[in-house]
């Protein structure tokens, strides 16, 4: 939902939502933002991939002899082989589509947890992408995301800092549900000219809310923050920063508004991605005090035709990994003190069906991406594709709960002690172990 500044007065007496011009705060306006002296700040980014994509094509395992006996259709040949997968390691090989993050993964930046997800059993978009936002699964009563929860966290810290969290997107998502300051960067392609005030309209804002003290502090606030915005996005781009429909080869508009627009609320389109990742490194490179990021991105749900090396999922593969080297790129030298987390709600049927697609399955893959990561590897213990592992009779099985993943994260480059670790999963980690992929 996007609001202007035609509803700025309304809002601001309400102490509702705080539009500025390319940023919408979605939970009241934050206060002034002071420049940390303490050098980059850790900061985190998760990316959801909505519609649920499958793992079993993103870290392919080529050693697995189940894994053709499948997909005699869809599986992803064996590293060497022609179209086949990118070696990683005797094991597992990258989906070809995906070769643009192959320079992260070189360097150690990139890494894998496999066998992971929720161990609820639900096969919902619904059910389980409300279970990975609130950290709670098989609970939906959770009044929190847990991006939310970890804000609060955060801001009970001492700090020069206001810390906030952004979301790219006006749709606030689960995820960021809760009572800590969040802002939204609206899309560039839903950007209205002439939504920000002239200088009129701004002078007689200013007398309005210059009546009552309560009103002038939350307007003084506002015009701060937009200010300090603008700034931020107005510093100049470095490193990758777009990839136009043409770019993305064979990823037509169809592809890019998503396989199934209703699994994904709030995702970002495929064309322009990697433009809206570059906007959001860009700020947080530039602002100490937004702390996390999330962003989903939709169009995964690969019941009909999903291909191979090529086809339509190898042609969202191909513009989800130019999104993500767009965000690295921009983040700069903040990469060195970020993560990035892809996940999705569960994985794919290791069995392919009738229509050459994959129906709703369980365990998936997690991405890391950063320079706490301790990449070049796939963690996470390897159940087996034979019949006899699989979960239900169909699935790749879960090996490593989410939650530990994220309990990692948030131990070892967010430094959450137990205490607070414990307000941001409150039913815990889950079963299973630490999978090692960042440095602490």
């Amino acid at each position: 939902m996007h609001r202007d500044f035609n509803t700025v007065r309304r809002q601001v007496l309400n102490a509702g939502l705080a539009a500025g011009t390319g940023l919408v705060s979605a939970l009241g306006a934050p206060s002034a933002r002071a420049t940390s002296a303490a050098g980059p700040s850790k900061k985190l980014v998760v990316v959801m991939l909505r519609g649920a994509v499958d793992g079993l094509s993103v870290v392919v395992p080529h050693a697995d002899p189940d894994y053709r006996r499948n997909r005699p259709e869809i599986a992803i040949a064996s590293p060497g082989a022609a179209d086949g997968a990118l070696r990683l390691n005797a094991q597992f090989g990258l989906h070809p589509a995906l070769a643009g993050l192959m320079p992260w993964w070189q360097s150690g930046r990139l890494g894998f947890v496999h066998a992971s997800g929720s161990h609820d059993p639900t096969r919902s978009h619904f059910d389980a992408q409300d279970h990975m936002e609130s950290a709670t699964p098989g609970r939906r009563s959770t009044p929190e995301g847990w991006m939310n929860r970890l804000l609060t966290e955060l801001a009970a810290r001492p700090s020069d800092l206001q810390v906030q969290g952004v979301n790219l997107g006006t749709a606030m998502p689960r995820i960021l549900a809760g009572p800590a300051p969040v802002a939204a960067l609206p899309l560039a392609v839903n950007d209205r000219p002439g939504s920000a005030p002239s200088a009129a309209q701004t002078a007689a804002l200013d007398r309005l809310y210059a009546a009552q003290p309560s009103t002038e502090r939350a307007w003084n606030t506002l015009r701060q923050t937009q200010e300090t915005i603008t700034q931020a996005m107005a510093q100049p781009a470095t490193g990758p920063s777009s990839m136009s429909p043409a770019n993305m080869g064979a990823a037509n508009m169809n592809q890019a508004q998503g396989m199934d627009a209703g699994t994904a609320p709030g995702a970002v389109p495929l064309v322009g991605l990697a433009n809206e990742a570059s906007r959001l490194g860009r700020l947080l490179r530039h602002e100490p005090g937004l702390r996390a990021a999330f962003l989903s991105v939709g169009g995964w749900d690969t019941h009909v035709a999903q291909g191979a090396a090529r086809g339509a999922l190898a042609d969202r593969l191909r513009g989800l990994a130019g999104g993500l080297n767009a965000l690295a790129g921009q983040l700069g030298e903040q990469l060195d003190h970020t993560v990035i987390v892809v996940l999705s709600e569960f994985g794919r049927t290791v069995r392919q069906n009738g229509t050459r697609g994959t129906d709703h399955g369980h365990g998936n893959v997690m991405w890391l991406l950063g320079g706490p990561v301790q990449g070049g590897r796939v963690a996470g213990e390897w159940p087996g594709l034979e019949q006899s592992a699989l979960h239900d009779g169909r699935d790749l099985a879960v090996t490593t709960d989410f939650r530990q993943v994220l309990a990692e994260v948030l131990e070892r480059h967010m430094r959450l002690d137990d205490r607070a670790l414990a307000q941001v999963l409150p039913d815990g980690p889950g079963p299973g172990t630490r999978p090692g992929v960042i440095a602490g």
